[in-house]
């Protein structure tokens, strides 16, 4: 949990300081104030590019020195920072209690989930957007998720190129590049089970509530060891012609349904993808809490908006306990029904107030 949130140069905010509490975290302000930038930087927090998947260099401020700094204190006098310097504004700067880290072991420290706007269509997405959030969802209860993705892409682009230059590829080179593929992708594929299969059975255990409830599973690569080994040995002409690997978990498919309907996801109406997905977020939210003892930190952006009344109350109920849960939106009004004991702030050109 976040006890102070400290932006500096980032994005709309020359300098800003959040001092958030445990449970809700409430941002209004009109659009365009900064609120999903601080979202955004708290998206930071963990490993991977944050919420919007932007370019380091496009999070610094405009008018600023070229560099940006996002800091938060952790329950626990724990000190994460991220950021990049003007001279490498690309190059992403990781600290954990003032030493140098890799970004992958932000894990270790905070579980941060999001869900936004450019979310709203993820079940009619390519699979790649679906491996994304499947790949954050497993994260969350697998800190060392992001390393075994790391080193299986960093081999995996390793071989590619190697398939795609001109000459004969080094045999042995290649049997290598393919023996560490296959060691960190079924590694890969195994938390990603694990995570799939905890959650579906979380929310099959559920009774029906306020939310529809999902069902949740794998499809596309069956994570068995040798029959991978032998695909990508057999596989290197084909591949050599795609200019790609055509095989491994990086071909997964998340394949989510209406549970008590029986309908895909994809086939629902945009309502009720939303609230599918909305449903799904927060049981994977209770799940994360229950397993590991963490709480972790929920960022909704825009997502009262769009919910009517009842099914708003319902989100606050349902995500008081969670852990921190940052909201953001308009009007303030949106978050009437948000316990009392909430942090308010108001958003305004950058600005941060009580």
């Amino acid at each position: 949990m976040l006890t102070r949130l400290t932006l500096t140069d980032f994005r709309n905010h020359a300098a800003a300081t959040i001092a958030p509490g445990p449970g809700f975290v409430v941002l209004s302000g009109p659009n365009g104030a900064g609120k999903t930038n601080v979202l955004e930087a708290v998206s930071l927090l963990a490993p991977g590019r944050g919420l919007r998947r932007a370019a380091l260099s496009d999070m610094a401020r405009d008018g600023g020195a070229g560099g940006f700094g996002v800091a938060a204190d952790l329950v626990g006098d724990v000190r994460l920072a991220t950021g990049a310097q003007a001279n490498a504004p690309e190059r992403r700067i990781v600290r954990v209690n003032g030493a140098n880290a890799a970004a992958t072991v932000l894990a270790e420290w905070l579980s941060v989930l999001w869900l936004t706007p450019a979310m709203d269509r993820l079940f009619v997405e390519p699979a790649g957007e679906r491996r994304r959030f499947l790949d954050r969802l497993t994260l969350a209860l697998d800190v060392g998720h992001a390393v075994q993705a790391t080193r299986y892409d960093a081999a995996m682009r390793q071989r590619n190129r190697l398939l795609t230059e001109e000459g004969v590829a080094d045999p042995d080179w290649l049997a290598a590049l393919e023996a560490r593929m296959v060691e960190h992708g079924v590694a890969l594929a195994a938390a990603r089970a694990d995570c799939v299969a905890a959650l579906d059975a979380r929310i099959g255990a559920a009774g029906s509530g306020d939310f529809p409830r999902a069902s949740v599973a794998l499809a596309g690569w069956d994570g068995d060891a040798a029959r991978f080994a032998q695909d990508l040995a057999q596989g290197r002409a084909r591949d050599a012609a795609a200019g790609r690997t055509l095989v491994g978990p990086h071909r997964v498919d998340l394949i989510v349904a209406d549970r008590d309907r029986v309908m895909a996801a994809a086939r629902c109406s945009t309502g009720e993808q939303k609230a599918l997905l909305l449903g799904l977020v927060l049981a994977h939210a209770e799940l994360v809490a229950a397993r590991t003892g963490r709480a972790p930190v929920l960022l909704l952006d825009e997502v009262a908006a769009h919910l009517d009344p009842d099914r708003r109350a319902a989100l606050f109920a349902r995500a008081a306990g969670i852990g921190q849960v940052w909201l953001t939106g308009t009007e303030a009004a949106l978050f009437a029904a948000v316990p009392g004991d909430a942090s308010r702030f108001v958003v305004a050109d950058g600005v941060v107030a009580v």
